[in-house]
């Protein structure tokens, strides 16, 4: 049945017109879980006048936003990495030491897929409370095949229990296990796992850690290249803590995006642009390890470069369960603009996830929305610890 969304404000994000795509005084026709149509309330079609109404007294809508790089299935926490970070410890050292992301893995191969599913639920309705519509989940905390396709299950299971899209991105390529040569350990998991989640129908793209305490670019275009032959579609977490040229990989692999790039340069922007691959920025990382070198924006935009945000959520290098306020970082940290900012968490992020249906508000699209107390579409990415969500919609429905 038609449903009227009246008395908005809407913040399309479609790109090429008014700031945030403004559509003001404004309303959304909604029919069987996608938009059908959007205008001005004076423009409003005849055969729609007496559909069903919803008043909203003058809020903005949004496209519902989009999370498109997280790592919320995992066991364990990682607070005391926290502390030893204040005591003058770095991420690279932390790693050596066994930390980092080798902790959590151990944690996670313990964990039941039970209690993964439980602890990551609470994950998921926080990003929920705050307008999500869509999250990218990844796996790469088990680093063995049972524990890897356990994420993957989790993962899967969490769209079955919760009104949320769910993304998986397969990321055994995330760390060497303790003891193990990089290259057997891709010829001997890796692979074997990738191969086991695709038959399985476990992944929608294929990630890997492009780093010196991971995975050279070798190594990741081995993993790239059996994506490939499977027909999925390749991210990479890239140029990080230094420039490993992962950046340039992805491009050449006409990747959905590269995450990261805090190291990435002006050539690495001309690149990404040519090949269509998003930069993810991930300031809650760049915040938590208290790192110097943002990434390079102004090339970014020089060169078009879509520009996507996210909370990167994770136990240690990013436990930021909030995108409203990673927005807020990608502004006060990276001299993004709100409007950019917003597309980051809409637009771009449906690009660096390969999804078409969403992202903007427009005829055709899905009707994931979200209704914000809010007058100005700056308001989301200036507050700090705020949350001005009224309703969202997912699938034309209100939840």
């Amino acid at each position: 049945m038609i449903k009227l969304i009246c008395d908005v404000n809407i913040a399309t994000m479609q790109s090429g017109k008014t700031p945030y795509g403004l559509i003001e005084n404004g309303i959304i026709a909604v029919d069987a879980g996608q938009v059908i149509w959007i205008g001005q309330a004076d423009n409003l079609p005849a055969e729609l006048v007496n559909s069903p109404r919803k008043l909203f007294d003058g809020r903005l809508v949004t496209p519902a936003l989009i999370d498109c790089h997280t790592h919320i299935v995992h066991g364990g926490n990682r607070a005391n990495e926290f502390e030893m970070r204040l005591n003058g410890a770095g991420y690279a050292e932390i790693s050596r030491a066994g930390g980092g992301i080798a902790s959590t893995v151990e944690a996670t191969r313990a964990e039941s897929p039970a209690k993964l599913l439980q602890a990551a639920l609470k994950r998921v309705d926080a990003l929920i409370a705050q307008g999500v519509g869509t999250i990218e989940i990844k796996s790469g905390y088990g680093l063995d095949i049972e524990t890897e396709l356990k994420m993957l299950h989790v993962a899967r299971q969490i769209a079955e229990l919760r009104p949320i899209s769910i993304v998986t991105s397969f990321l055994a390529a995330h760390a060497v296990p303790a003891g193990q040569d990089a290259d057997t350990y891709i010829d001997n998991v890796v692979l074997p796992a990738l191969q086991q989640a695709h038959a399985q129908g476990l992944v929608d793209a294929v990630d890997g850690f492009c780093e010196g305490i991971a995975f050279d670019t070798t190594q990741i275009a081995r993993v790239f290249d059996m994506a490939k032959s499977l027909g999925l579609p390749v991210k990479l977490h890239a140029e990080q803590l230094s420039n490993m040229a992962g950046a340039a990989l992805a491009a050449r692999y006409g990747a959905l995006s590269a995450d990261h790039l805090e190291y990435a340069t002006g050539a690495d922007a001309k690149l990404m642009a040519k090949s269509g691959t998003v930069a993810v920025l991930l300031p809650g990382a760049f915040y938590t390890l208290r790192e110097i070198q943002a990434p390079p924006i102004a090339a970014f935009r020089k060169f078009g470069v879509d520009m996507a945000i996210a909370t990167d959520w994770n136990p240690g290098s990013s436990p930021l369960g909030s995108l409203l306020l990673a927005m807020n970082m990608g502004c006060t940290l990276f001299g993004l603009t709100p409007e950019e900012a917003l597309a980051g968490a809409t637009r771009n992020a449906a690009k660096a996830l390969g999804l078409m249906d969403r992202g903007v508000i427009a005829a055709g699209q899905r009707a994931d929305l979200a209704i914000w107390d809010v007058q100005n579409p700056a308001e989301l990415a200036c507050g700090i610890g705020i949350n001005p969500l009224h309703k969202r919609i997912f699938k034309g429905q209100f939840t």
